[in-house]
């Protein structure tokens, strides 16, 4: 095709050809006849001289979090059979609700069968789809009147998934939510037999056991061992009407991805619900949930009934939301049992709940779960 100044060539030489056809000028047709020529010559170069690559695309690291910057790698090989003049590699990268960027490369004239590689810097400031491509290569003739471009590689997508913090889960006894725990599991009886140890004041009179104390000279009393929290479910409200404003439901897609994340790597038995059926459970919850989070939008559908979680022994059911007033709470009461401890995140209010985590900035999340749990230890990571 055509540059800009390959139409003024062509404009400029039949100008030229004209003007001497009236004035009977014959210089002019010979500056006439050299634009002319100037622009079939260009044709045939970039023509003939076209590169003949092939490209693949690497994308480091697999997986893009929120804030990194990532790497695009290209591998080429020329595959003519004469050696090839210098060209350009221009790449589109589109994000949502962002201006499109193209990254350009020069790359030196490759001999037939010779492989080279380039690579750009692939930022990524917020969650989401990228898109990437049609790669391009651009070649111009030496005097810029004509250009050719060949697509070497089709279009690609990367997806970036929200930040992530690694929280430390709750352990029984240990902190406000871990008080409360301990209570819920003795309420759920005792676990299996441990040991014996002296009877002291408090202790439940039917836990005494009298044979053994028969043959002591102290009240013993039987210890069981009681299991913590062996399940979690994550619940996200995506009502765009219970958030203040887009970066309050940004901080609820960050807490819900840690929450999950998290429970993942404790080796809970990870669950996640949100708005428009999405039920993730199974030993890919973790993966599958960072999927949905990078692509999930605002959404006013209700949340709807929620189904009963069947697993075993203690668990947690985690609600993030912005406010205290969203219909999702209600949602999330009704399926609460004897098992189930319920506690709201809040992105831009204060928690009120008796365990509840505030989340009106990033830091206040981390810091309000550590106070929760009376942990002093996390730190932000990369899905896995």
């Amino acid at each position: 095709m055509l540059t800009r100044q390959g139409v003024t060539s062509i404009a400029a030489g039949i100008l030229a050809i004209a003007v001497g056809r009236v004035f009977g000028v014959v210089e002019l047709f010979v500056v006439g006849a050299a634009f002319l020529g100037a622009v079939v010559w260009a044709l045939l170069f970039v023509h003939v001289r076209r590169p003949q690559i092939s490209a693949t695309r690497w994308v480091h690291p697999t997986v893009l979090v929120a804030g990194d910057t990532g790497r695009v790698d290209l591998r080429l090989e020329h595959r003519g059979a004469v050696r090839s003049t210098s060209f350009e590699l221009a790449e589109r990268v589109r994000r949502a609700n962002s201006t499109d960027h193209v990254a350009r490369l020069s790359v030196a004239p490759l001999a037939p069968g010779t492989r080279s590689s380039a690579g750009y810097q692939l930022p990524t400031k917020a969650r989401g789809i990228v898109q990437l491509g049609p790669l391009l290569a651009e070649i111009r003739d030496p005097l810029g009147i004509a250009s050719s471009r060949t697509i070497v590689a089709d279009l690609d997508t990367v997806t970036v998934a929200p930040k992530t913090f690694l929280l430390a889960m709750p352990t029984l006894g240990q902190g406000v939510l871990g008080r409360h725990l301990l209570v819920q599991a003795r309420r759920l009886g005792p676990g299996e037999f441990h040991g014996l140890r002296v009877y002291v004041d408090g202790d439940e009179p039917r836990s005494i056991d009298w044979k053994s104390s028969a043959r002591s000279e102290d009240l013993l009393v039987k210890e069981h061992t009681v299991e913590g929290v062996r399940r979690c479910t994550v619940v996200f409200d995506a009502d765009p009407s219970s958030y203040l404003d887009a970066d309050a439901f940004e901080r609820g897609v960050t807490a819900a991805a840690s929450l999950v994340h998290s429970s993942e790597q404790a080796g809970l038995t990870t669950r996640f619900v949100t708005a428009g059926g999405v039920d993730l459970r199974g030993p890919e919850a973790g993966a599958n949930t960072q999927r949905v989070l990078a692509r999930i939008q605002p959404d006013a559908a209700p949340l709807g009934a929620l189904d009963r979680d069947p697993g075993e022994g203690l668990g947690l059911i985690v609600l993030v939301t912005g406010s205290h007033q969203s219909t999702a709470w209600r949602s999330i009461q009704a399926i609460v049992d004897p098992t189930l401890t319920a506690l709201s995140v809040t992105t831009g209010e204060r928690a009120r709940h008796g365990v509840g985590v505030s989340a009106r900035t990033e830091d206040e999340f981390v810091s309000s779960w550590r106070a929760l749990n009376g942990k002093t230890t996390s730190k932000v990571e990369a899905p896995r």
